[in-house]
């Protein structure tokens, strides 16, 4: 039996490390709020652990969606009491120390989790240096756009804004938009202040140019943790201040005929051929699970570039949700079926909404 969690602080708690962590108001909210999501791809036989069962079933039936699995579990007695002393096998949002502890405390198997090594690994990869390495890989042999080099001092980061001129900084972990500055021409005492505080806590930065973005992307992958990638589908996404905001849901058909009007598919094919070929070789024995990699189309003085690696996320992604959502709402595969999943925030709540396009 696979145990699902829907933990939305991740990406905070893996920039920090820690394995007692406090997550952000925010964070405990969506987790709250929307810790019934992985009934969207969970199967009848799995459970999903989340803060409050009767806020997951209001949640779940307001979607209006039919799905396979709705059993919730939210304390270590409800997991002792119920069919769940089988679980082999536990499906975060993203592995980190703190979800570890928690499942431990909560009486989860040592066996079904990973190793302190393993989540070490993992938090390595997650780094934003993993970014850079692929993006040079796709550029190797791609037609697209894109740099970003690691910075180990706030000199190392004048130099790159002395010739780019205007950059975008970025910690190393980071989530939603934090952790990212824009720079233009000058480092301003704040931000000098931001820079010295991330140098400080993570070692280093990422500075990369600043690209005039048209629109916002991704690709959807799953690694087996043995060494091969295998694609799950195109995600249009929206942002709003660096913050996730929604979806399209549609066909991967539509997707790829809406991108098609920025880049070639072939383009699009052979990074998604490169980047299974790099990440399958770094996440072998290290990340089996779904993750997903942002990207942008930038204008250009000939019309539209490529940037095909703006971060990995090394963890499920709303563009995964995305995915299992259009199945479930669009079982025939009809391309005239296409709708848009927003995350609002409404009655000081998170809830999810599907709305005509």
């Amino acid at each position: 039996m696979t145990l699902h969690i829907f933990n939305p602080e991740h990406d905070i708690a893996l920039a920090s490390g820690l394995q007692y962590f406090t997550a952000p108001h925010a964070g405990r909210a969506l987790r709250k709020d929307l810790g019934w999501l992985p009934a969207i791809w969970a199967d009848s036989t799995d459970a999903i652990l989340v803060d409050d069962t009767d806020t997951a079933e209001r949640g779940l039936k307001r979607l209006k969606v039919r799905t396979s699995c709705n059993q919730f579990v939210k304390t270590k007695r409800d997991i002792a009491l119920s069919k769940l002393g089988c679980i082999d096998h536990i499906e975060p949002w993203g592995w980190d120390a703190a979800l570890k502890e928690q499942l431990r405390r909560y009486g989860i198997s040592e066996e079904v989790l990973p190793s302190d090594e393993q989540i070490a690994k993992i938090r390595s990869l997650s780094h934003r240096r993993t970014s850079a390495e692929l993006l040079c890989a796709i550029r190797m042999s791609s037609p697209v756009v894109g740099e970003a080099k690691e910075c180990a001092t706030s000199e190392d980061v004048d130099t790159l804004l002395k010739q780019w001129g205007k950059v975008v900084i970025k910690a190393p972990w980071s989530s939603s938009g934090r952790g990212v500055r824009f720079v233009d021409n000058e480092l301003t005492p704040s931000l000098v202040g931001w820079l010295q505080n991330a140098l400080k806590n993570q070692g280093s930065v990422m500075v990369e140019p600043y690209y005039n973005k048209v629109k916002d992307f991704g690709m959807e992958f799953y690694a087996d943790g043995k060494g091969h990638i295998d694609y799950l589908g195109l995600s249009l996404f929206h942002t709003q201040n660096g913050a996730y905001t929604g979806n399209l849901l549609g066909t991967e058909s539509y997707k790829e005929t809406e991108m098609s009007r920025y880049v070639p598919l072939p383009l699009l094919e052979q990074v998604k051929t490169i980047t299974c070929q790099h990440l399958g070789e770094i996440t072998n024995g290290i990340y089996k699970g779904p993750f997903g990699i942002d990207m942008m189309i930038v204008s250009s003085t000939e019309g539209f570039d490529l940037h095909p690696c703006v971060e990995i996320n090394l963890r499920r992604t709303m563009g995964h949700v995305a995915l299992s959502l259009t199945k479930l709402i669009n079982p025939t595969n009809d391309d005239e079926i296409v709708r848009v999943m927003r995350i609002n925030y409404e009655d000081n709540q998170y809830k999810l909404k599907i709305q005509r396009l």
